[in-house]
């Protein structure tokens, strides 16, 4: 019995120290990027001196920033 439960431990012990899984992503998809697509646009992503921005170049061959675009439609 004490050879089993001996045997056992590090099993347990080890078992212990799993981390756990990363949360799964939400899944939830940015509306400017989404109304853009619903346009017939093209979002791409540039990266900028304050960080990435996303450009959605609209059929008519307008490029507008995706979240200025949104906003117009959306006050």
């Amino acid at each position: 019995m004490i050879k089993t439960v001996i045997a056992l431990l590090p099993v347990l012990l080890l078992a212990g120290c799993a981390s756990e899984k990363a949360p799964a992503p939400v899944g939830m998809a940015n509306p400017a990027s989404v109304y853009c697509a619903e346009q017939g646009g093209k979002v791409i992503i540039k990266q900028e001196a304050d960080g990435a921005v996303g450009y959605c170049h609209l059929p008519d061959g307008q490029v507008v920033e995706e979240w200025t675009l949104y906003r117009a439609a959306h006050p």
